[in-house]
């Protein structure tokens, strides 16, 4: 069997409202941050984003932990940035959005911390196949030993345990649970896996928006956990003002597309890295991205 090289269809979780309950489950805290897949092959390490990306130039501190890997492995799992204490989406959203030419500085200023939460190759071998808790066995054991800034993501199987992780790990910025089975093997592209989420909302970062940019129509954001970025539904009259006294000193020169859930793509007008908007995600006929709240920066410190 070939080794996983990328662009790599990662594995997917489908969103719960209630803790899991029965035999044969592992529980795993879910980060606030990007899905990253980490391919060392070859002699070379390449980052790959949930999109199939690629995107190594702009985490250099991640690439040089990911050579200290042995030779043929390939790690999935989430980046995140830690600041005060907490994981900061806005922060690794900017570490995602950096130019080659920036990222060493941003890398000095904003470390990335990597949460090793799969082993998908190892010594040449695809372990895509095994039971979940064989693959685990064997990230701790690859992974364990390096330390900061790669690590293996904490796992239990008791379910006590993960509720308390449930209650008490919001305050760092984690944003649930990830449920997995015991016996299930890796399958990219898939939502085997479950999640629970604390909030009905969630951090965004904004990198754009459509319409005027005194008063924009909808904000284009990119979720936690991906990359593609992602048009939001109108925006109420209140908020408009309020994204555009935000985005006023932030907009660039330049142009994006963005997915438009449902409805094709859409062209929209890039701002610097920075606003956050706190969403709900929703479905009516379509997914649909709700602006709830827009944060400066400065509310973020």
């Amino acid at each position: 069997m070939t080794l996983p090289r990328p662009p790599l269809k990662v594995a997917l979780a489908e969103s719960v409202n209630a803790l899991p309950r029965g035999a044969g489950l592992a529980y795993e805290p879910k980060f606030d941050g990007h899905r990253l897949v980490i391919f060392h092959i070859g002699g070379e390490v390449l980052l790959q984003a949930r999109s199939g990306r690629i995107v190594t130039a702009a985490f250099p501190d991640l690439a040089a932990a990911a050579r200290e890997l042995p030779e043929d492995t390939v790690l999935d799992g989430e980046v995140v940035v830690w600041r005060n204490g907490r994981t900061d989406f806005a922060a690794v959203q900017k570490r995602a959005a950096a130019t080659p030419g920036r990222a060493p500085a941003l890398a000095r200023a904003l470390p990335a911390s990597y949460a090793a939460f799969d082993l998908l190759a190892e010594g040449g071998v695809d372990l895509r196949p095994l039971a979940y808790e064989k693959r685990r066995a064997r990230l701790v054991a690859v992974a364990g030993p390096l330390g900061p800034p790669l690590q293996p993501v904490p796992m239990t199987r008791d379910r006590a345990e993960a509720e308390g992780w449930y209650e008490s790990l919001p305050g760092i910025g984690v944003e649930g649970l990830v449920i997995k089975r015991l016996d299930q093997s890796y399958r990219g592209g898939v939502r085997l896996w479950r999640k629970l989420r604390h909030t009905r909302t969630h951090d965004a970062a904004v990198v754009g928006f459509t319409g005027s940019g005194e008063r924009p129509a909808a904000l284009v954001v990119v979720l936690p956990d991906d990359d593609t970025p992602v048009v939001s539904g109108p925006m109420a009259p209140a908020l408009r003002t309020q994204a555009g006294t935000l985005l006023a000193r932030r907009a660039g020169g330049g142009s994006g597309t963005a997915v438009a859930t449902g409805i094709g793509e859409v062209t929209y007008r890039a701002v610097e890295p920075g606003v956050t908007a706190e969403v709900e995600l929703g479905t009516t006929r379509h997914a649909v991205t709700t602006v709830v709240r827009v944060r400066s920066p400065e509310e973020l410190d």
